[in-house]
């Protein structure tokens, strides 16, 4: 399992090229960081998810400090702030507006206006990505104004709610498949070899 994981995780050095972490510096080399056991996993998971779903940019950098604050594994983390992207983006902020609403009590906008909105918080334009990174957080909060609490409201729950069911999903997962192949490993041993035939003479 830690292999087949492995293959699908970013390498060292594809973290290190990263423009989001090149400030970490030699702080990505620690062993605990890379280390693939439950708690590293199911912590790096829950990171990747809360920030892939709480903020619109910038989810690779705030994850990666925090799992570097708290030793959960930093590739997991990374990799799933992908939980948004261009393709999941619309479904999950659509989602969380309504969410928002209802909670508030709201009614919601028609639906065209209400997607034209949220594309506007998600997406940048390119000479945007050149700004520094208080111009990117001011033009988003200026965008983010536009749909406001609701959506607020509703990334936070569905964060909260993603990372907390990552990190005692993936722990379950984990645990039952310790204990799945360990039993493997003890009926294997307790039982008696099988029998062979003994190799026929030739009666010649």
């Amino acid at each position: 399992m830690k292999e087949r994981l492995g293959r699908w995780l970013p390498s060292p050095e594809t973290l290190q090229r990263n423009r989001w972490l090149r400030w970490m510096g030699p702080v990505i080399h620690h062993p605990r960081l890379w280390h693939l056991n439950r708690k590293g996993v199911a912590l790096g998971l829950a990171l990747g998810i809360f920030f892939g779903l709480l903020i619109p940019f910038a989810q690779i950098p705030a994850s990666a400090a925090l799992a570097v604050a708290l030793r959960a594994n930093l590739p997991v983390a990374v990799a799933s702030t992908l939980v948004t992207n261009p393709v999941t983006f619309g479904p999950v902020y659509y989602a969380a507006y309504r969410l928002g609403k209802a909670l508030l009590g709201e009614a919601p906008a028609p639906d065209d206006v209400a997607m034209q909105q949220l594309q506007a918080v998600h997406q940048e334009p390119e000479a945007a990505q050149s700004r520094s990174l208080g111009e990117r957080l001011s033009l988003w909060w200026h965008r983010f104004g536009n749909v406001g609490k609701p959506l607020a409201l509703g990334l936070a729950l569905m964060a909260t709610v993603g990372g907390l069911a990552a990190f005692f999903i993936t722990n379950g997962l984990w645990v039952l498949r310790t204990r799945w192949v360990r039993r493997k490993r003890l009926r294997a041993r307790s039982e008696p070899p099988r029998n062979t035939r003994p190799p026929t003479q030739d009666p010649s």
